[in-house]
């Protein structure tokens, strides 16, 4: 693999970097941002030539000059209507990001900060006569979080008003797949998988030949109990509640995501502290482990209903995925299914750096963003 790529990955209080050199990767590095600097602006979108400066003077400390970069691959932030794989940062991409017409996130920064890198690399070599490798730099995202392939059965709520949405981890559920592919020696995507991506967050995704034709919504109570989220609950008990007097709205959406699941109960979202409270003889969280790894395969098993029960394999992934006893728990109640494979972790900036070099080598599609409907292109 050949070519440098810079990859972006903003959070609320810290900028992620990685750098990539001939398939090799350099660093790996999380910029900090204090309390006092972000407390400056106003939003997210306010820290941006703070955040490029930050990024700009990390690569000087490094001795890495900005005209070395061929390609920069962003964190693909909250924006429709979009299918998974690569989009290049086009103007359309930038408004619907900064106005966070799709939802408001610091993830929607990343590609901003990498389109305006990408351009202040190609002024920098045009000034000083540089011919690039690869052409101009340019910023992409890839496998955006809000990407929806879903089969429209599988799109459609109860009433018109309640139409299911998308928003998993599109970026290291399409990287495990691919993993998946090279270790069993498959040149073509032609699998239907089941990924189950477990960390603060659970969504689960039922990937077919290439497109995600069903997943749960990670943030939006659509899913199984996690750490921190309290996943589908009781519509009439939730609306008692809203009406109660007791609770604002945010206060609300803070109990089911963020203040959740074993944060509700035990007031940790570390599923490492409830395997130890287990094993102490806590029964509630005995309990709860079962019921985590119940509503996880809950979950499976209704995708693999999406594919008639015909599932290649299922995949688990994220930080959960580290716990053996959870993970053969799991794999004992749906390992009727279909053969079970574990990837514990994720790593984007893994992933995106191996989206760049698909692209650098020309074996990937780009699609082009449109903010009113998608492009087949």
């Amino acid at each position: 693999m050949k070519g440098n790529i810079l990859i972006i990955n903003t959070g609320s209080t810290t900028t992620k970097l990685g750098y990539y050199s001939d398939g090799s990767r350099v660093f790996d590095e999380k910029l900090e941002h204090t309390a006092s600097d972000v407390a400056k602006y106003k939003s997210i979108m306010d820290q941006s030539d703070m955040r490029r400066q930050a990024i700009k003077d990390f690569m000087g400390s490094r001795g890495i000059p900005l005209e070395e970069v061929d390609i920069v691959m962003a964190r693909g932030g909250l924006v429709t209507p979009v299918i998974t794989g690569v989009y290049n940062v086009n103007q359309d991409m930038r408004d619907v990001l900064f106005s966070g017409r799709d939802g408001v996130h610091a993830c929607n920064l990343s590609a901003i900060l990498a389109d305006d890198i990408a351009q202040e690399i190609n002024d920098i070599r045009s000034a000083k006569g540089l011919e690039p490798r690869f052409g101009e730099t340019t910023a992409y995202i890839a496998d955006p979080p809000m990407a929806d392939e879903m089969l429209p059965e599988c799109r459609m709520g109860g009433i018109p008003e309640f139409t299911r949405k998308t928003l998993f981890h599109a970026l290291n559920s399409r990287a495990i797949v691919r993993r998946y592919l090279r270790e069993h020696g498959k040149t073509v995507n032609d699998v239907t998988v089941v990924v189950a991506h477990m960390g603060g967050g659970a969504t689960i995704s039922l990937h077919r030949n290439g497109k995600v034709i069903d997943v749960n919504h990670g943030l939006g109570g659509d899913g199984p109990i996690t750490p921190e989220r309290c996943g589908c609950c009781p519509p009439f008990d939730l609306i008692d509640m809203c009406f109660s007097g007791k609770y604002t709205k945010e206060e609300i959406k803070l109990k089911l995501v963020g203040r959740g699941g074993a944060v509700a109960y035990f007031g940790t979202n570390s599923m490492v502290d409830v395997e130890n409270m287990a094993a102490d003889g806590n029964e509630l969280a005995i309990t709860f482990l079962k019921a985590y790894v119940l509503n996880i395969c809950k979950y499976i098993a209704a995708m693999s209903a999406t594919a008639d029960g015909k599932v290649d394999a299922i995949l688990l992934t994220g930080g959960i995925a580290h716990s053996k006893k959870i993970m053969n728990d799991i794999k004992a109640k749906i390992g009727f299914i279909a053969p079970v494979e574990v990837f514990p972790g994720e790593d984007e900036i893994a992933s995106l750096a191996e989206n760049g070099y698909l692209i650098l080598d020309g074996k990937t599609k780009i699609h082009t963003y449109n903010k009113d409907r998608i492009i087949e292109d």
